[in-house]
């Protein structure tokens, strides 16, 4: 199979019909053999009933659906594990993406050498509330996974090769970095395509402020995990190591002065009278738990399950 068109939704009834038309119509006119892959995420507007109608005049659209809401990266997630194409290509279901971009697309992954092609609105039909964090967050990702050829990392128009959808798990927020996981998993030709947008057609955006918290924070998520994910100590122990050794070097002193200004006569003050012996005193705790909180996330890692599951390219 050529391509597995991946297409997470939640409500999105009315879009269903014109958009896999519109696929269909594409792949023809270029010979692919492909399928949709329709992930309903808990819709409640009738759209399962859509894709069953849809299902029974084409046999090249699967549908899975969710019992309830669980957000578009467990979608993505369930739509990568059943899609079957050499390419897959994925898109939002609102008909702002346009599937005349996967001709293109397919081409520059299987036939350029591309691990992930990742969409970019250049011009976007979105209010300012939503474009300038948009941006921001853009900017930050950059600058914290060193992907800096991309200028939006969370288009839902994305092309990868097949490996790379089968090596990496999407969860939490983490669509909006899906680039970053690759690249965390060594799919390291990671390229970018200007894409058409189209505004909203039907419905409404399903996407509210709260996004751009969770967005931040599983960056955060993505840095550590990627980063000190197997190896936990590195990251804990030299950070509570510092800390234990300011705070020793900090008492050691004061009680050094003390004996000195006794020894000479001079007038002094108990060590435990000064405030610098009670932050010395925060810094060896602190210094003392980062250090264990390494020790036990080391233990943990190496009796995971997957401590050694790494992803091998080839076997020869």
């Amino acid at each position: 199979m050529n391509i597995s068109v991946v297409i997470p939704l939640f409500n999105e009834a009315e879009s269903l019909p014109e958009l896999t038309a519109w696929i269909k119509r594409v792949m023809i006119q270029n010979n692919f053999s492909y399928e949709i892959v329709l992930v309903d995420d808990g819709s409640n507007d009738g759209s399962w009933n859509v894709i069953r109608e849809l299902k029974a005049l084409d046999e090249n659209i699967t549908g899975v659906r969710f019992r309830r809401n669980y957000g578009k990266s467990a979608a993505l997630n369930v739509g990568f594990a059943a899609a079957q194409g050499d390419v897959v290509i994925t898109m939002d279901a609102d008909l702002q993406d346009s599937p005349d971009e996967i001709p293109e697309l397919y081409d520059r992954v299987l036939n350029q050498g591309a691990d992930l092609v990742s969409g970019w609105k250049q011009k976007r039909y979105d209010p300012l509330t939503k474009t300038i964090p948009t941006k921001l967050f853009n900017s930050v990702t950059r600058k914290m996974s060193g992907i800096n050829n991309l200028h939006d990392f969370n288009c839902g128009l994305k092309a990868y090769k097949k490996d790379v959808v089968k090596s990496i798990e999407v969860y939490g927020e983490m669509h909006r970095y899906i680039p970053v996981l690759a690249k965390w998993a060594g799919f390291t030709n990671i390229q970018e395509q200007v894409v058409q947008h189209y505004p909203r057609k039907y419905g409404i955006t399903k996407f509210g402020p709260g996004r751009f918290v969770k967005g931040f924070l599983d960056l955060l998520s993505i840095f550590f995990v990627g980063k000190f994910g197997k190896r936990p100590m590195h990251f804990f122990g030299p950070i509570g190591v510092i800390s234990f050794l300011i705070g020793f070097f900090i008492t050691f002193y004061l009680i050094i002065e003390k004996l000195m200004s006794i020894a000479d006569g001079s007038p002094y003050r108990n060590v435990t009278d000064q405030p610098l012996f009670f932050l010395s005193l925060v810094a060896i705790i602190l210094g003392s738990q980062l250090f264990m909180t390494g020790f036990i996330a080391e233990l943990v890692s190496r009796n995971s399950t997957d401590r050694n599951n790494y992803h091998i390219d080839q076997v020869i």
